[in-house]
């Protein structure tokens, strides 16, 4: 009778458990299905599954040349080595290992702004939802770590649990009890909790889930196995206290992973997510960054991401120009650092400046050295307290028997940034003398350092010098801006010394963006010669701003600039102003053909038109094309079709000299008609 008592209760109590669960996931999924963002208004959230995008997260640790490698890549080259990854997914955090067995702990590192919080939010969601460790676990407690800060009085592990939970303690403590091994904690934000020396050991923590204690001991408890030791873990953290964590957790087997941030694809889906409702935003918005090389890396971290889409929605509510001024890298930049500085740095040790400053003597010291890896020791020389700095990345490198330390940017172009924003802080006598040793380097063909100038142009931005001061009390040298403005002005066709300072007087320009200045820098640009000079869209966005103030464009040469009709259309109105052009258009399609005619207008003298087009584009463009020419070169798959027309329009070009054609073969058609082109056209003096 006992025996068949016992039975009765132990059905009864799974039939109570399931019953406990499904109200506890109910709650869970109103809880969890809408986020916050960090500009939102009181009552403002939008929805987690409108938002989340899947980020690359790897299951390893990288060796000392990958990290350098990947600091220092930019564009495609970055996103391309971040797809060779070996990665999982949050579905197999707790699949079997190589050894067939499954961890009891998971770690997730990641660095500030690259989706932890997100991650955790979006697994507690799913796991409510049915879809994601259904087969796993019957619960999943969130424990917030900021949150737990917040408490001071001892706590059982029950209470802890029923801190912002609607579950009783009688359910939470049958819950534990009844299959502990089917429950799973996620820790959030291990590198937020308030650790001091006392609380490192493991002596007198709880071993029951009924034994009060301080909030931190019974977490450290959870960690270390001493409490629950059935139970499983997953633990989010920054790399700067992942050493920490490893030495209070002892569940094992581990499985350690890191979120890398978005890959390529994730960086479009997550402009496709933002902008849902507006293909054609979304469209402009994505092509517009992924068009700037340093901007786009950067979109690997989501915050990023965030930043941008916010700018481009805000922009395009106000009835703004989409274009105008946002993609000024440094804007962004300053809107990141302000970001974290805001949400990510509660408890700091310094002052906001002190830290942005000594951050600042880190990345200087670095760019000279022309090192991304930084040691502990110097480390902590200059930054007081690194590991609770949110702008570091921290990690452990495997020397011999031995491991050893070491700290980063999260890439290169936030170390240029953070030097930079060093110099422009300094008082007058000392950015005096380091922005002229600056820009004598860069003069000396250093090119390594004229991004720093970038951003320093981008810093004197008068709309950003004024909002760092408002924001963080930190004062741009005036002095500083006179110096960039002396060093531009120098810069001449006349007497450039190399096309890269060159490209990046343009750049420094648009990163400068006042129009009056500008006007005065361009006055003396008559001729701009970027012939055999691959252009970025960012190349021609930036272009087309300057040459704008140009007072007269006597030639323009683009032969051999690698000029798309989508570049040559935001090139179009320095194009039409030009009096002489040289121009080489890839890729032309029949839609594309309006764009290079307006562009080409009238009154101009073409030296060289160079035009690859397809068959459909072809009869088009010469039906509408009326230019003086003096060298016309087409590159077409198939010509024969249209033999008559062309002749047609070689014959009708006044002063023809050079005509190149690149044909499949030489038929005997193709041989009478360059005979005919040669006795009508006496002015033609090669072809080939």
């Amino acid at each position: 009778m006992g025996r068949c008592a016992e039975i009765r209760l132990r059905k009864w109590s799974d039939r109570d458990l399931t019953s406990v669960s499904l109200k506890y996931k109910e709650l869970v999924r109103c809880e969890y299905a809408y986020v916050t963002e960090y500009n939102a208004l009181p009552g403002e959230h939008v929805l987690l599954t409108d938002r989340y995008t899947e980020l690359l997260i790897i299951q390893r640790h990288r060796e000392q040349s990958e990290r350098e490698e990947e600091i220092c890549s930019t564009g495609e080259d970055f996103f391309s080595m971040m797809a060779d990854e070996n990665c999982i997914t949050v579905e197999q955090f707790f699949s079997p290992d190589d050894h067939g067995l499954i961890p009891k702990a998971v770690v997730l590192q990641g660095n500030s702004g690259n989706g932890k919080s997100f991650t955790t939010q979006k697994i507690m969601l799913d796991w409510a939802s049915g879809t994601l460790y259904a087969e796993n676990f019957n619960f999943i407690f969130h424990l917030k770590c900021k949150e737990i800060n917040q408490m001071y009085e001892r706590r059982t592990l029950v209470e802890l649990l029923r801190y912002g939970q609607t579950l009783t303690p009688a359910q939470i403590s049958q819950i534990l009890q009844h299959s502990p091994e089917r429950v799973l904690f996620l820790i959030d934000g291990f590198d937020e909790l308030k650790l001091s020396q006392d609380n490192m050991s493991n002596l007198s923590l709880p071993t029951d889930v009924q034994t009060p204690a301080s909030p931190v001991s019974t977490l450290k408890a959870l960690l270390s196995g001493r409490l629950l030791p059935e139970s499983f873990l997953l633990v989010t953290t920054r790399s700067t206290a992942t050493d920490t964590l490893s030495k209070l957790l002892r569940k094992q087997p581990q499985r350690f992973t890191e979120i890398m941030g978005f890959s390529e694809r994730g960086v479009e889906e997550y402009f496709q997510r933002f902008f849902k409702d507006d293909q054609l935003l979304q469209t402009q918005a994505y092509e517009h960054v992924k068009a700037n090389e340093t901007l786009f890396t950067a979109c690997f971290i989501p915050v990023i991401c965030w930043i941008i889409c916010t700018v481009f929605r805000e922009r395009h509510n106000d009835g703004t120009e989409l274009t105008n001024g946002l993609d000024t890298t440094t804007s962004i930049y300053v809107d990141f650092v302000s970001t974290l500085l805001d949400h990510h740095c509660q408890g700091l040790s310094q002052s906001v400046p002190s830290l942005l400053r000594s951050l600042g003597q880190l990345a200087e010291r670095g760019m000279m050295e022309q090192q991304v890896l930084f040691d502990k020791k110097s480390v902590s020389e200059t930054v007081s307290d690194p590991a609770n700095i949110p702008f570091l990345c921290k990690f452990l490198i495997r020397r011999r028997i031995r491991q050893e330390t070491m700290f980063s940017f999260m890439h290169l172009s936030f170390q240029e940034f953070f030097t930079a924003l060093y110099y422009v802080s300094l008082n007058q006598e000392g950015s005096q003398n380091i922005v002229r040793d600056l820009l004598q380097s860069a003069e000396d063909s250093k090119p390594q350092l004229l991004p720093m100038i970038h951003f320093l142009c981008g810093l004197c931005n008068e709309e950003l010098s004024t909002s760092l001061l408002e924001k963080h009390r930190l004062t741009v040298s005036p002095n500083v801006k006179v110096q960039l403005k002396e060093w531009i002005l120098s810069i001449s066709p006349q007497n450039f010394f190399a096309f890269f300072v060159w490209n990046y007087f343009f750049h420094c320009l648009y990163e400068l963006h006042e129009d009056d200045f500008v006007r005065e820098a361009m006055g003396s640009w008559e001729n701009i010669d970027f012939a055999g000079v691959p252009l970025r869209r960012t190349d021609c966005r930036v272009l087309g701003y300057c040459l704008q103030f140009c007072p007269r464009i006597r030639r323009l040469s683009l032969y051999g600039c690698s000029i798309t009709p989508e570049k040559l259309e935001i090139l179009q109105p320095a194009v039409c102003r030009s009096e002489e052009l040289d121009l080489h258009v890839e890729d032309l399609t029949d839609v594309d053909v309006g764009v290079l005619v307006s562009a080409l207008g009238e009154g101009k003298d073409i030296n060289i038109l160079r035009v690859k087009v397809n068959e459909d584009s072809f009869e088009s463009l010469l039906s509408k094309l009326s230019v003086e020419v003096t060298d016309v070169d087409f590159c077409s798959p198939e010509f024969d079709d249209q033999l008559d027309a062309l002749l047609s329009f070689l014959n009708s070009v006044s002063g023809l000299k050079k005509v190149g054609l690149n044909v499949n073969s030489l038929t005997e058609s193709w041989a009478s008609r360059i005979l005919s082109l040669i006795q009508t056209c006496p002015s033609l003096e090669q072809i080939k």
